[in-house]
């Protein structure tokens, strides 16, 4: 494992799998049921139904997706609690360490994270790397999260992570406070996220075209995805040079 110190020293910390101070309010089994209680409640400044609006227009960003591998067959034999805690560790492990990179979860879709790598009036320099950079630090961290369920008597988990560059557009809902996208990226990290092997990291060929020469990497081009029109989108695996490697 080589996590930079900050993050090994906040994902082994006492706190980390703590989130008995997080700030949720909890719904209830009625909230759940009748969904319509909860939204009639968020609804009322706006008076409306669900209603999306755009922002019209483009910005260009890192979108990623981190996605659990066989989670729907392990959850099926652990029951309601422990499936539940199993689901809380993943999604709150993962947002935890992305936001230490600046990395913005979006939404949970179903055993999956979509999120994203905002920035302000102009891309850093060391922006692209330190979207490679977060994205590899959730699987450096894959055995410290595995020893904690262990621990609570949980199976280990597994996950893929796929990454991609590319034109976005915004999106709000008048009752979520939470920004949302749709664009070609997102689209397309969902379809390479397959490609990776668990554990490991897959990004698109636009991504790959701008950090290619980046000598910290080491990239594998693996089986691209078909986009139609006998046209294949390339896909490259991922991983960091071990420093043995650049001696």
């Amino acid at each position: 494992m080589s996590l930079v110190p900050e993050i090994q020293s906040m994902v082994t910390g006492r706190e980390f799998f703590n989130y008995s101070q997080t700030q949720i309010v909890q719904s209830t089994n009625v909230d759940y049921l009748d969904p319509s209680r909860k939204i009639q409640e968020q609804q009322k400044k706006s008076k409306e139904s669900y209603l999306v609006t755009f922002s019209g227009k483009e910005i260009s960003v890192v979108v990623g997706i981190v996605d659990m591998v066989d989670s729907t067959k392990i959850c099926a034999k652990l029951g309601p609690a422990k499936a539940s805690t199993y689901y809380q560790v993943f999604i709150n492990s993962m947002s935890k360490i992305l936001s230490q990179y600046g990395g913005v979860v979006i939404k949970n879709i179903g055993d999956c994270l979509l999120y994203y790598f905002p920035y302000g009036e102009k891309i850093d320099k060391n922006y692209y790397e330190n979207c490679i950079n977060a994205s590899n630090a959730l699987l450096e961290s894959h055995d410290i999260i595995c020893d904690h369920l262990h621990n609570v008597d949980l199976p280990c988990l597994n996950y893929r992570v796929s990454l991609d560059y590319g034109n976005v557009i915004m999106m709000d809902a008048n009752i979520s406070s939470i920004c949302d996208m749709i664009g070609p990226p997102v689209n397309m990290c969902s379809k390479i996220n397959r490609s990776a092997k668990k554990n490991e990291m897959v990004i698109g060929g636009d991504l790959y075209e701008i950090i290619k020469k980046k000598s910290q990497f080491k990239f594998k081009n693996v089986k691209g995805h078909n986009i139609g029109f006998r046209q294949t989108y390339p896909v490259y695996a991922v991983s960091k040079v071990k420093s043995i490697d650049l001696i």
